[in-house]
């Protein structure tokens, strides 16, 4: 299902601007309106309340107030034909300690009543442990005897005002031509950020949106358990950059009656949205959604059979093994192409007549000294399949009885929530691991990432959105499966080109930056993965050959990455852009970077997000500690392939350090936190290691 956000710009600029009013007692004006009455708030935050209220957002993280937003229609209603209830006058403000699974804190609940009868009742509660990170609720009763039609609500929704320096964004929502998670938020940028299918086999994501200033961000979004179809629309004008989670969610409320939003949070920040998705990840730990602990296979280096596309020959494959092992790649991935279709997952007869070719297949990956790993597309099958014809009741339907397609093998969607599906694929994942003996599984396509609603008939579910929300468990099934038959098994999840579901993140312990199209795509998806999975997530860089000139290995190395390649030799590989073989040129660069790689290990390090604005700062700059070290990475802007000035490395503890470029073997020097900004001039990129000087202090 594709939708457009249900609130248009214009009605959005105007309710940010404080312009639609409900009719009654309150007026037409709203002067009298913008003084605080009520506020809720810790050491971070305050959010104030005005008598019709309207919210605003006051952070204390540089150590003085400051007012980021304009009192507004923070939580609205939206009526049947679009009328908008966004004025309720102040009642009482109330707060009470608690203490949950978040820890020890306070609850603040503001209340108010419109001329419509309706009650608001917005409940917001501040963590010891989460500062400027409050947990967001908001009720709304029918106080009338006759009924109201509901439409839609909206909550969270703020406008951080313009500093003249301009906004960058990061947004968690999934669209079919793959752009960047982390955009400048220009002036007339707008981006509806639904969290359902976005195109047949493009959908769900991340449920969160930032955008920030250079002094100061905001944030929203949802830390619901299961996946919700709600839009975090994002609007930028000269006035500012705005956010905001709005759910369609048609009812009629009865009187007595209330409708209750989805448990939610708004946020501020400095820097860029690395805090915003760290505080997130934890939230959702404490909520029973954590990524597992990656075991060493993760973080080893990768070689994927790829290079050789679908077409490939098992001679070809078995005969780059022995270079793959010499410059120093641990697993060997075998790619698409194996099998007779998506569905079935029959042997394709021209590759391996038996299933005892397969098993023959594995051990010579490991006779190699090389681990052995295996593509598969789960929930696609192709037409023309055994398995479209003999079980039609597999698949997802949408609510005219059609199917729903995976473009990229024309193929159509199987349903995560139904029993036959869920145990067919445990039978194939099984088979795999604990009959052919491949040590992991690449899951691959799109269409994992998020499925459309279900209205087959045959699968008897309590809601078409079951689909939806039981994805999921569907993705645990897998996960679980592969862990039983060997507890080491490395379960890479690649939804190709996606913003990363994050319900789907507990059940994979290896994500790929997914078809990047660029190397600022890897860099920025590595910096948001390792936010919402942990700092030493093993997170790769997919395929150095997607990089920017084919060959940037810098951009995975230096932010804590995984390489990866899928280079050819001695031949040529296949496909429209092949130009994959490795040359002797070629060759000594990759052997190079796969030493750097395997000496440093940096994803088994701690990757400190906070340190820099990946929009503001430049040059572009990252850092992860490990082993006591402190490692650096700085990108020249495109527009600026050599860079002329100065880089400040930040983090840096007591006493001194001895910096070397460790790519290039060349000693930069000493530094202490006091003289950290040192001249830089360099293409492209510059990896630093800072290592502390025993004896030398500050």
């Amino acid at each position: 299902m594709i939708t457009e956000p249900h609130m248009h710009r214009r009605s959005l600029l105007a309710l940010f601007g404080g312009t639609i009013l409900a009719t009654g007692a309150l007026g037409a004006s709203r002067a009298w309106a913008a003084v605080p009455v009520a506020r809720a708030g810790d050491k971070a935050l305050t959010v104030e309340f005005d008598a019709a209220l309207n919210g605003r957002l006051v952070s204390a993280l540089s150590g003085q107030a400051i007012v980021l937003s304009d009192f507004a229609p923070s939580e609205t209603v939206t009526l049947t034909g679009d009328k908008v209830v966004s004025v309720f006058s102040f009642a009482e403000h109330r707060q009470a300690p608690v203490s949950d699974s978040h820890g020890k804190g306070v609850r603040h609940t503001v209340r108010g009543t419109s001329a419509e009868g309706l009650e608001k009742v917005v409940s917001l509660t501040f963590y010891e442990r989460y500062p400027g990170f409050p947990l967001l609720k908001v009720f709304w009763r029918n106080t009338r005897t006759e009924p109201l039609s509901i439409e839609s609500y909206r909550i969270g929704a703020h406008m951080l005002k313009s500093s003249g320096a301009g906004f960058w964004s990061w947004s968690g929502s999934t669209h079919a031509d793959r752009r960047d998670w982390v955009q400048p938020a220009k002036e007339g940028f707008e981006q509806a950020n639904f969290m359902g299918m976005n195109a047949s086999d493009y959908g769900s994501g991340t449920p969160v949106v930032d955008v920030w200033r250079p002094d100061a961000g905001i944030a929203v979004g949802h830390i619901e358990l299961r996946p919700k179809a709600v839009s975090l629309p994002i609007v930028s004008t000269a006035a500012g950059a705005s956010v905001a989670l709005q759910e369609a969610r048609a009812l009629t409320l009865n009187s007595g009656d209330t409708l209750e939003s989805l448990d939610a949070f708004v946020t501020v920040h400095q820097r860029d949205y690395y805090a915003t998705l760290d505080a997130y990840r934890r939230i959702m730990a404490d909520r029973g959604l954590a990524a597992p602990k990656a075991p060493e296979g993760s973080y080893e280096a990768i070689w994927c059979a790829w290079g050789y596309d679908r077409n490939f020959n098992v001679a070809e494959v078995e005969g780059t093994y022995a270079k793959v092992k010499e410059l120093g790649f641990k697993w060997a991935v075998l790619d698409d192409g194996w099998q007779t279709n998506e569905g079935d997952w029959a042997l394709d007869p021209r590759k391996f007549r038996t299933e005892a070719d397969m098993t023959a297949f594995v051990k010579a990956i490991r006779a190699a000294g090389l681990k052995p790993k295996l593509w598969l597309a789960p929930l696609a099958v192709d037409p023309g399949s055994d398995l479209l014809h003999d079980h039609t009741d597999m698949l997802l339907l949408d609510e005219n009885g059609a199917v729903q397609d995976v473009t990229w093998w024309n193929a159509f969607y199987l349903c995560p929530a139904y029993q036959p599906t869920i145990d067919y694929t445990r039978k194939l994942v099984h088979r795999i691991i604990a009959e052919w003996g491949y040590e992991g599984v690449k899951l691959d396509g799109q269409h994992m990432n998020g499925v459309a609603p279900c209205y087959n008939p045959a699968h008897n579910h309590a809601r078409p959105e079951e689909s939806v929300e039981r994805l999921q468990d569907f993705w645990k099934m897998v996960y679980d499966t592969a862990i039983a038959a060997n507890p080491q098994a490395v379960v890479e999840f690649c939804p190709c080109g996606t913003s990363y579901a994050f319900h789907n993140l507990p059940y994979t312990n290896q994500v790929p930056s997914s078809d990047p199209l660029s190397s600022w795509q890897v860099r920025h998806k590595g910096k948001s993965l390792k936010a919402l999975m942990g700092r030493d997530a093993a997170y790769a860089g997919d395929h150095v050959e997607l990089s920017d000139g084919g060959n940037d290995w810098a951009s995975t190395v230096g932010i804590g990455a995984v390489i990866s390649t899928k280079f050819t030799w001695p031949n040529e590989g296949r496909g429209k852009d092949a130009n994959f073989r490795l040359t002797p040129e070629r060759e000594a660069v990759w052997r190079k970077w796969a030493d750097i790689y395997n000496a440093k290990m940096l994803p088994k390090g701690q990757y400190l997000g906070e340190l820099y604005d990946i929009g503001f700062d430049k040059p572009e700059a990252h850092a992860v500690k490990k082993d006591g070290k402190l490692y650096y990475a700085f990108y020249a802007p495109k527009t600026v392939p050599l860079w002329d000035g100065s880089v400040e490395l930040r983090g840096l503890g007591k006493g001194a350090y001895r910096l070397t470029d460790y790519v290039n073997g060349k000693d930069l020097g000493t530094v202490t936190a006091a003289t950290s900004r040192i001249p830089a001039k360099f293409e492209q990129s510059l990896l630093i290691e800072a290592v502390p000087v025993k004896g030398r202090r500050a």
